[in-house]
Formats: structure tokens, C-alpha cells, sequence
């Protein structure tokens, strides 16, 4: 099989971000660099906790031209792939949809970096606008986005975007943004809370709940 190990990489890594609540079923996707030629990439429709390396797609990044891999490749590729070819840097890239970042992708709105967290995402985590899924059209918006400066973009309606030097550097980009977006939503209640007071009990235990749920991941 070409690529054992970076192939073995992939599963590692798709069931390190099942364990902890990032990938879930057939959700998600991400692309592992080979070489200046070569990328891994996750196959399409396949349960993470049961896919093989063989599963796993060998593609020309240049192309998207597939070279080895028993099933097709995620739908999202083209998404990574322009990530990869803006960026020589990077290593990783991966596509979630956990929940409190994609929540914030929903409300739309950029997240603002705090400086503790700047060598990891970036200064800024901007908003791609929605296309559907799947299409150039989405992947279009996003390498519009790409600055050597960002590690993490939110998708709107769809999800996420983090990339790292290497898949250590990339996780490390899904844990952070989860946090930020976690400190995020919760001002966000603090501030209804403080516009209704009247829905001040209810909107507390959400705040509550929100952030009691960092202790249990």
C-alpha cells in the first residue's frame, strides 16, 4: 500500500476527533500533506470509527487527480485543497462541525483572537460566506479568506476550517477555536441577560450549562 503511515496517520486522527466530540458518523474531513506532489485525504460517506488506511485517498494536490484509495474522495477536497495550495506551510487541514464553533458559524459573526491565542489561530477567525456544500463555489470563498496569518475560518451555516503546520498543530487550532467560541456564546448570554431581565434565570442556567460542558470535554 503507498503511504502506509501517512494513511494510518489519517484514521489516528479521525478517531482522535470522533473521541472527542469534533468528527461524528461520516461528519467532517481533513487533508494530510505528502510532498510537494502528493496529499491524503479522508473518502467520502464513511464511518470514521470503522474506515482502514486503504479507505484512505492518495490524490495529486495540483489536479485532485486520485492515485490510490478503494473509495471516493471526501466531497469537501476541493476545500482543503485550496487551503493547501495558498498555504506551503501547512501541513493539515481539517473540517468540522463541532458544536460551539459551528454554532457560531450559524450567528455569523467574526471571533475576535485573544492574544494568548494568536500563534494558534490567528488574529481574527473571519466568516466565509455560505455556499453549499461541497461545491467550487464554497471552496472559492474560503481561498478568498486565506491570509498566511489565519489558522481557523468559520463556515456559515457549515461548520469550520482550522490548519496547522503539521496534524498536532491543526488539532491544537479545533481545541482553541471550540474554547473561543465557548467564551464567546457566553458573553453573548451575558449580554441578553442583561437587555432581558426578565428571562435572567432561564438565560443563566444556559450560561451555566455552556460552561460547565468545558469541564466534561
Amino acid at each position: 500500500m503507498m503511504h502506509a503511515s501517512t494513511r494510518q496517520a489519517v484514521v489516528a486522527l479521525c478517531l482522535r476527533l470522533s473521541e472527542r466530540g469534533y468528527f461524528a458518523g461520516t461528519g467532517g474531513n481533513l487533508m494530510l500533506r505528502i510532498d510537494d506532489v502528493l496529499v491524503a485525504v479522508t473518502p467520502s460517506a464513511t464511518d470514521y470509527l470503522t474506515m482502514a488506511p486503504e479507505d484512505v485517498c492518495l490524490l495529486r494536490l495540483a489536479d485532485l487527480g486520485v492515485v490510490d484509495g478503494e473509495r471516493p474522495p471526501s466531497v469537501e477536497t476541493g476545500l482543503h485543497a485550496r487551503v493547501m495550495r495558498a498555504r506551503p506551510d501547512v501541513g493539515c487541514t481539517i473540517h468540522t462541525h463541532q458544536p460551539l464553533a459551528s454554532a457560531c458559524a450559524l450567528i455569523g459573526e467574526p471571533l475576535e483572537v485573544p492574544r494568548s491565542q494568536h500563534a494558534v489561530l490567528g488574529r481574527t477567525v473571519p466568516v466565509v460566506g455560505y455556499a453549499p456544500s461541497g461545491t467550487g463555489w464554497l471552496a472559492g470563498k474560503l481561498a478568498a479568506a486565506v491570509r498566511p496569518d489565519r489558522q481557523a475560518w468559520l463556515l456559515r451555516n457549515h461548520g469550520i476550517v482550522c490548519c496547522g503546520r503539521d496534524s498536532t498543530a491543526a488539532l491544537e487550532a479545533v481545541e482553541q477555536l471550540e474554547q473561543l467560541a465557548r467564551g464567546h456564546l457566553a458573553a453573548r448570554i451575558e449580554r441578553q441577560m442583561q437587555q432581558q431581565p426578565g428571562s435572567r434565570a432561564q438565560l443563566a442556567a444556559l450560561r451555566q450549562l455552556l460552561l460547565s460542558s468545558k469541564e466534561l470535554s
